[in-house]
């Protein structure tokens, strides 16, 4: 059997699919599963122990030439299966092209009713299910309670995971000869990314022999640089641009504890059940994109603020402009947390 698994939207949401990846493999252990993301995110599955191939998007430039292209190779692999996890129409087309005997996707896609199986997506503010599970959902007729998979007892819900290799743990270790926290300060959307003003106003109150890692990208390196300097902390080292993806989730795996917004980073803790601080400004856990490691806080504001939350992705800026969901998050318990 070949399976494909299709995500090419950002990093958070492809390290979301990993579950879906767990889970065939463990009901399929022979078949032949590949995964399609985005350019720049395929570093995630470097080394990866059971992928077989990993498909490429290049969206940065030729964006449809190139999806036409891909389409073409999906379409010459002759899968059995292809899993669609996203909910645009690129990744409907590329879906209904690959010509795979089994097509399966979520109803939203505007592609999805030529799909072999549809499976319903919803997200409200008071939804219970986190995303891995509605993930997961569209795989359920070929996992679930089925007694006739290959070689598979299994049942459990699979879990996100990745694979820091042997190296990546090797350039790691001599960050962690100490006690020592990460703070991923950015986010892709500025109402879900805590203020960097309020960031120097927790590391000033933080013990000044504490080491403190700042994670990012390149485009990160600035905010982490200013962070550092204006909260004087002497024990803070940027790293932002400096570490791959698994290096990054090696380092936040020993943590004492990692400090991350509703982005990327929190999925990188809960594919090592790392100890975790969640700021959630604009956007609330009831959206199904919180941590799933069982050591988790989650950082909020107390006051039941009647514009929170303002939407699912956040925005430019403040609608209200007062932007309270973040200024008004108390610090006193979570620097009990990390200095107690």
């Amino acid at each position: 059997m070949k399976i494909l698994v299709i995500q090419t939207a950002s990093i958070g949401d492809v390290v979301l699919i990993t579950p879906i990846l767990e889970k065939l493999h463990k009901w399929y252990p022979d078949a032949k599963l590949d995964v399609c993301v985005k350019k720049g995110i395929e570093g995630l599955f470097i080394n990866h122990p059971f992928l077989r191939k990993v498909l490429i998007w290049d969206k940065s430039q030729n964006k449809y030439k190139n999806l036409i292209r891909l389409a073409n190779a999906i379409r010459d692999e002759r899968y059995d299966v292809v899993v669609n996890c996203q909910r645009f129409a690129s990744s409907g087309f590329l879906t209904v092209y690959s010509g795979a005997k089994q097509t399966i996707g979520f109803s939203k896609n505007p592609f999805s009713y030529l799909f072999s199986k549809r499976v319903k997506h919803s997200i409200s503010e008071r939804n219970t299910m986190h995303e891995v599970e509605r993930n997961l959902s569209l795989i359920s007729h070929l996992t679930g309670n089925r007694t006739d998979a290959i070689n598979c007892v299994c049942t459990e819900t699979a879990e996100i995971k990745l694979y820091p290799s042997l190296k990546d743990e090797a350039k790691m270790s001599p960050y962690k000869t100490q006690k020592y926290i990460c703070i991923a300060p950015t986010s892709l959307w500025f109402t879900k990314q805590f203020p960097k003003e309020r960031w120097i106003e927790l590391i000033e109150q933080l013990d000044p022999d504490l080491q403190v890692y700042f994670l990012g990208s390149v485009t990160d390196i600035g905010i982490c640089d200013e962070i550092i300097e204006k909260s004087k902390h002497q024990k803070s080292l940027n790293l932002a641009g400096k570490l791959s993806f698994l290096e990054s989730v090696s380092l936040m795996r020993d943590a004492y504890y990692n400090l991350v917004n509703d982005s990327a980073p929190l999925h990188f803790t809960s594919a090592t059940h790392a100890k975790v601080i969640v700021f959630f400004c604009s956007t609330v856990l009831g959206f199904g994109f919180g941590p799933r490691s069982p050591h988790a806080v989650i950082a909020e504001v107390s006051e039941d603020l009647s514009c929170r939350p303002c939407g699912l992705h956040g925005h430019k800026q403040c609608p209200k402009g007062h932007f309270k969901c973040a200024m008004d998050i108390d610090l006193k318990p979570i620097v009990e947390l990390i200095d107690p």
